[in-house]
């Protein structure tokens, strides 16, 4: 019985010798970032206002392979501005898409995972090679999370997660001088702490953050009030009374996170803080849905007024009369925006949608699905 015994746990520790090896191996990746632009626009008349650059940046699974790559594919779109002008040190707001940091769940994975064709082969994998920290974070997963598995992926990486994204932002910030609203990422319970921002535990939030001229985050976060279907089962909202409008070099500023630029709520609160102008990171998951049939909000009901284009309207059309560029003019006296969308083939996800500017009226640029540089001057 006692070499039976010793035959088993030989067997065994031989078996999580091998995983522990083929867990920590093939954790880096040769493969690097494509940098490619394919549109510059710019609205206005250039002045000496400052101006609003919205980034459609197309991201793939390589380029949250490691932290340099990230940098490089974040700083690519900076350097592509700066060609073109539309960097005016401290004059200049930059914002990214919802969700750019959040596939910073990928980083320093094995390279098999930026390889993979669906998200659940990605995921798959992933939570193989850290079953360690998976299990313990699916495990103590709250109580009001109904996807656990995804609230696990998220919750076990969210301190490396948001050590890139700050650590990015921060000095591409500084490096280019100029304001940049840093789309958005997935954290459990975010905060900024002595300048440095930390994940506390508990519920996921999807927060968007702002970073100055000097590389500094601002300690006031922009959790997202109305997350979509998807995201609420493991995703919690925040209120909307909440959201924080900031000063910068070019006026008050509001920040609405995706959906949140579809509900009166949100402007009610920008309107009653005055801000001059509105920036919204968005995400539209799938391909092709921009130009198709509208089918109505989901998450929350369809706000009433826009219940009626429900069926006749695009999705692209819906966005434009019912969310941030006619929402902010009609409902909060606000004139100038942006609202821009991720590009990109992240696995099979897929990302849809075209940069909508507010000009005094407001218009969607062309869909494209590729990398582009919208420019409003002030």
């Amino acid at each position: 019985m006692k070499k039976i015994f010793k035959t088993i746990l030989f067997i065994l520790l031989v078996l999580v010798g091998v995983y522990l090896i083929w867990s920590s191996i093939n954790k880096s990746t040769s493969l690097q970032p494509i940098f490619k632009i394919d549109e510059v626009e710019s609205y206005g008349d250039s002045t000496a206002k400052g101006n609003i650059l919205g980034v459609q940046a197309f991201m793939t699974p390589v380029d949250y392979a490691s932290e340099a790559n990230f940098k490089q594919k974040i700083e690519f779109y900076l350097i592509e501005a700066q060609k073109n002008k539309l960097l005016i040190s401290e004059k200049t707001v930059v914002v990214f898409p919802e969700y750019i940091g959040t596939f910073l769940v990928a980083a320093n994975e094995k390279e098999s995972l930026y390889q993979t064709q669906t998200l659940e082969e990605g995921l798959q994998t992933m939570v193989l090679s850290n079953i360690g920290k998976f299990t313990k974070t699916f495990v103590s997963a709250p109580n009001e999370v109904k996807d656990k598995v995804k609230y696990a992926a998220f919750a076990m990486k969210a301190i490396e997660m948001a050590k890139i994204y700050q650590k990015v932002f921060s000095e591409l910030a500084q490096k280019y001088a100029v304001t940049i609203v840093a789309g958005s990422i997935l954290l459990p319970n975010p905060s900024v702490e002595g300048g440095i921002l930390k994940t506390n535990g508990g519920l996921l939030y999807n927060t968007s953050m702002v970073f100055d001229s000097k590389g500094k985050l601002n300690s006031n976060l922009i959790i997202k009030a109305f997350p979509t279907a998807d995201e609420l089962s493991f995703v919690c909202p925040a209120k909307p009374e909440e959201i924080p409008v900031f000063d910068t070099s070019i006026g008050r500023m509001g920040v609405l996170v995706c959906a949140d630029a579809w509900f009166s709520e949100s402007y009610k609160v920008l309107k009653r803080k005055g801000v001059d102008f509105v920036v919204t990171p968005s995400y539209s998951n799938g391909y092709g849905n921009w130009n198709k049939k509208w089918t109505g909000y989901s998450g929350a009901e369809t706000p009433a007024d826009a219940k009626g284009s429900i069926g006749k309207l695009t999705l692209g059309e819906a966005w434009v009369k019912h969310a941030m560029a006619e929402r902010a003019k009609n409902e909060a006296g606000v004139k100038k925006g942006i609202n821009v969308f991720l590009q990109g083939n992240i696995w099979d996800l897929g990302a849809d949608g075209s940069t909508i500017i507010l000009n005094d009226s407001a218009k969607a640029t062309q869909h494209i699905c590729k990398a582009a540089l919208v420019n409003l001057w002030l």
